[in-house]
């Protein structure tokens, strides 16, 4: 896989707070969890895990961001949802399952909260049941929305053009970022998406004739988001809002 970022930690560690889904348990949930949060440096290039891997962690990054990939026979590779700040990496536990269908590979450089399986799955059935406490629910909404970015991801790899795949990407990964620069590769990209090289020097191109980015070297810095958004298809849209809906920025209250 080509270089994202450096291996070279660029960032303070982060809060646990700044985790999007351990900022909306109450207080109690939190600090329940807190002493069996490890703080880990997730370098570029790192696999969390392959697919069929038994898992025995789940991350929470706070600047990390990780990609979920199928990789097919022949070793070819696509990326079917990318998960920052915005999530957890690991939702088979939440499921009963063991392990996973995808490989999960760190994207960006950055840091993450790591817990280890037993406490993770004594927590998520210990705030289940009638009582259906934060946990529970904040885990099993984010199920529903990473599902919807992995459906809408299928859909825009077949029926949108690459230039519309790049956009939506790039604002994906912005999103999940500490800012509006990236240091990716087109190669990288390409791999991402699962189209040609090509394809995505020509689309990067026209961005920035219309100065929408500045690209350079692997380095890409977001120069007008709202441009961007309005050469994405809909899908973007679609996946943000699911998120927003299912994942309000307020602390949830457990019953």
């Amino acid at each position: 896989m080509s270089h994202a970022r450096s291996g070279v930690a660029q960032t303070a560690p982060r809060s646990p707070r700044d985790n999007q889904l351990l900022a909306t348990l109450p207080t109690p949930d939190f600090e329940r969890l807190l002493p069996s949060l490890e703080l880990v440096w997730l370098p570029l290039g790192k696999v969390l895990h392959e697919a069929g891997d038994r898992l025995q962690h789940v991350y929470f990054p706070t600047s990390a961001i990780v990609s979920l990939l199928y990789v097919v026979e022949s070793g070819g590779s696509a990326e079917v949802a990318v998960i920052g700040n915005d999530g957890m990496v690991g939702i088979a536990l939440l499921m009963g399952g063991e392990s996973m269908p995808n490989r999960a590979v760190v994207l960006s450089a950055g840091y993450a909260y790591r817990l280890n399986r037993p406490v993770f799955t004594d927590e998520f059935r210990r705030s289940g049941g009638r009582r259906c406490g934060a946990f529970n629910q904040v885990l099993l909404r984010y199920t529903q929305a990473l599902l919807t970015q992995m459906a809408q991801t299928a859909v825009c790899n077949r029926h949108h053009s690459v230039s519309q795949q790049l956009c939506r990407w790039l604002l994906l990964n912005v999103d999940r970022s500490l800012s509006n620069e990236l240091t990716m590769t087109q190669e990288l990209i390409a791999n991402m998406l699962g189209v040609r090289r090509e394809g995505i020097t020509e689309a990067a191109r026209k961005l920035q004739m219309a100065g929408i980015i500045r690209y350079n070297r692997g380095h890409i810095v977001v120069l007008d988001r709202a441009a961007l958004e309005r050469r994405a298809c809909e899908c973007y849209g679609v996946v943000r809002r699911e998120y927003d809906r299912l994942l309000p920025q307020t602390v949830l209250q457990a019953a």
